[in-house]
């Protein structure tokens, strides 16, 4: 029998370059909610990838861009510290040109010693002539060991690069059993599926000002799980934007959101959902450490 590799991978890069599409894609569960907004992600989210003969644990962190905030301040942050304790670093890019934002990271990258991947992502977007001018610009700004384009949407190129990865893991032993592929706990993810569910609905009408904040998680002698939730906002404007004409597009959101969190946890679900104003909560730290942001 060979050797067992393992170790830790970052998924690292700007805001909306494809994080958490891509890590959701190579567990084959969704994990961390997506949305066609930049910084949808703002805590470390930790996915693990078992293979016959390895184990990855990635790391999907916020996109690196300048905050405006302090929550900001702390998804950078997380972001940062994430990349220096593992073992390969994925540095996720869009097929374009590198633009201000990568080259801030790839400064940041510099002064680390680590193994560093170029994954240049959304493939499906573009014409594959079109991705290798992009390949050479960024191979004169980093010395990257390895380049990887691939498409998170369509799977295109996720399983080479899985075999790349796995080549340059140390020899290890299995941290997680089989059946584990994430260290976020259901009430977590259930918060997100709400916040996910506002952004989607919401548009550009809500931006990055929604917090959620599980309540309640109990079942019921009927077997359902009841849940209720507070859903934050900065502004009244913004509450009446989510609760919607007649509360019908809250009552949309949660639709949506329970359905999601049946599937999740394979058990009926029954959700109530409050908004609340909480003005310029993201500059709050009190508030934002009872939130779980450190």
């Amino acid at each position: 029998m060979g050797e067992f590799r393992s170790g830790y991978v970052s998924l690292t890069g700007r805001p909306n370059v494809g994080k958490s599409t891509l890590l959701n894609t190579i567990l084959g569960e969704k994990i961390a909610i997506v949305s066609p907004k930049p910084q949808t992600t703002r805590n470390r989210i930790m996915g693990v990838k078992t293979l016959p003969d390895a184990q990855i644990i990635f790391l999907d962190t916020p996109g690196i861009h300048k905050p405006k905030h302090r929550l900001g301040e702390i998804m950078v942050g997380e972001a940062k510290e994430s990349v220096k304790a593992v073992d390969i670093i994925l540095f996720l890019v869009e097929p374009e040109a590198p633009g201000a934002g990568d080259r801030f990271i790839l400064e940041m990258l510099k002064g680390l010693d680590k193994t560093v991947f170029l994954v240049i992502n959304k493939l499906d977007t573009v014409k594959k002539p079109r991705v290798l001018p992009v390949i050479e610009a960024y191979g004169k700004l980093f010395p990257f060991r390895e380049i990887v384009p691939l498409s998170a949407e369509t799977g295109d190129g996720v399983d080479l690069l899985l075999e790349t990865v796995v080549h340059y893991l140390p020899e290890g032993p299995k941290y997680y059993p089989d059946d584990v592929f994430t260290d976020r706990v259901e009430r977590f993810m259930a918060g997100e599926i709400i916040r996910e569910k506002i952004m989607l609905d919401t548009g550009d009408e809500i931006p990055y000002s929604v917090a959620t904040e599980i309540l309640s998680w109990k079942e019921r002698e009927d077997g359902v799980l009841l849940v209720q939730a507070n859903i934050y906002v900065e502004r009244e404007g913004q509450k009446g934007i989510i609760i919607g004409k007649g509360g019908e597009r809250l009552k949309k959101i949660g639709t949506a959101a329970r359905l999601e969190m049946e599937g999740l946890l394979g058990n009926k679900v029954f959700l109530e959902l409050w908004v609340k104003v909480k003005k310029d909560w993201r500059g709050d730290e009190r508030f934002l450490k009872e939130l779980g942001f450190q």
